[in-house]
């Protein structure tokens, strides 16, 4: 029971109102102040200031979900820690480092060239780095270090498959490191970057000051078969609209469009369906699916869908390495050697200082994952959000974001 959706102005499609709110209320506008106003009255479909009504309801609660914490945003029963992001910061330096006689890394620096130095570690595999994710940390005490993995971002070759798994990527993080002199630093990552995250520090746990990971993403079959075999298709099954009654919140794509570029009898594995097309050598082939694959994540990523982010997937340029090496990851169960193999290791990094984010509604990495790690690893502290999904970019997982990072610069201060 409950808002199902809206269609337009004129329009109201499965509109079903329980007939008593009692238990609606307490719980809803302490999440979005923009209810706490509001009534639920038995109506009509033809009630056009209630679809008015409505409709600035939906953009109040995207507004109150999506908008980022303000710079100044502080948190008392945190000790007062910092919660919104820093203002934008341009790199002091970037450059390129050859890891590979194929494969050359984009990396650039921000921040204090003598703070302590901080890696950040995107998603995907294949999502590459933005400007905005050096606003997580307080550029008068971090060295912020980001860099587009192979293929991904600027990186070169573009897309680039070849030499290219979870073990190179370790060897290319040693690599930057040692090019940048830096002994040890801290290590952040969410989704597929808290994958890589915590086999690097498995790898190379002398080296990691403290870990921040964000959306955990463990890489096992069922979390693959989950997001896409049909698992997560039961929260958004939505299709192209039928009709401009079957549009939700301004966005009609998800699961349909994903599943119907695949005929029915490939429909047995979608990611190895996928991979055929995104290895065709027929680029418009290649396109299509890349779009395809990189929208129905962009769809599933944000509690409330965020247009923006659904638009990356008409980029063909990020698609294109997106999908790409996502698939490629995926198909071959992240090069690992057992499907237990981040858990079976917990025991090498269990003595550094770690901070585990995980929105409650994450439908990309659903929190399963973030719970079977947490059961593993007790010590490491766990915040679960409990009105967000899987999007750093949402504002109750980026506020305990930056709080992670303040928690470590204070041990970090009260060592030195």
């Amino acid at each position: 029971m409950g808002l199902l959706g809206l269609a337009n102005s004129s329009s109201l499609i499965n509109l079903n109102v329980a007939s008593s709110t009692s238990s609606l209320r307490p719980s809803l506008p302490s999440l979005f102040p923009s209810l706490s106003s509001f009534r639920i009255q038995p109506l009509s479909a033809g009630n056009k200031k209630f679809v008015a009504l409505v409709q600035n309801l939906d953009r109040n609660l995207d507004k109150e979900l999506l908008s980022e914490p303000m710079e100044s945003d502080k948190d008392e029963s945190q000790g007062g820690l910092n919660l919104g992001l820093y203002p934008p910061l341009d790199p002091y330096d970037s450059g390129f480092l050859k890891v590979s006689d194929l494969h050359s890394i984009y990396y650039e620096q921000s921040g204090n060239p003598s703070g302590h130095p901080v890696v950040f570690l995107h998603g995907g595999p294949g999502g590459g780095t933005a400007p905005s994710n050096r606003r997580f940390f307080d550029p008068e005490f971090y060295r912020i270090i980001l860099f587009d993995q192979r293929g991904a971002g600027k990186s070169v070759p573009h897309a680039c498959l070849e030499h290219n798994t979870t073990w190179d990527l370790v060897t290319d993080i040693e690599k930057l490191r040692e090019h940048l002199k830096i002994p040890e630093w801290q290590v952040f990552g969410g989704s597929w970057g808290s994958t890589l995250a915590l086999t690097y520090s498995q790898s190379h746990p002398d080296k990691v000051t403290g870990l921040v990971l964000r959306g955990i993403f463990l890489l096992r079959k069922k979390e693959i078969d989950w997001f896409y075999e049909g698992g997560a298709a039961a929260i958004f099954p939505d299709g192209r609209a039928q009709s401009k009654s079957c549009h939700v919140f301004g966005l009609d794509t998800a699961w349909e469009p994903f599943r119907d570029l695949i005929p029915e009898d490939e429909r047995g594995s979608f990611v190895n369906a996928y991979s055929k097309r995104l290895n065709s050598a027929d680029m418009e082939i290649r396109y299509a699916a890349a779009r395809a694959w990189t929208k129905w994540e962009m769809m599933t990523a944000y509690l409330i869908p965020s247009e923006e982010s659904i638009k990356r997937g008409d980029d063909d340029m990020f698609s294109l390495a997106f999908a790409r090496i996502e698939n490629h990851y995926f198909i071959n169960k992240g090069f690992f050697p057992s499907d237990s193999y981040l858990l079976d290791n917990v025991d090498k990094i269990r003595h550094i200082n770690t901070t585990i984010v995980q929105g409650r509604y994450d439908v990309c990495c659903p929190m399963m994952s973030a719970w079977d790690l947490h059961k593993a690893w007790p010590e490491a502290e766990f915040k679960i959000v409990r009105d967000a999904g899987h999007s750093a970019n949402e504002r109750g997982i980026t506020a305990e974001l930056v709080a992670a990072n303040e928690r470590l610069k204070n041990i970090i201060r009260n060592k030195s």
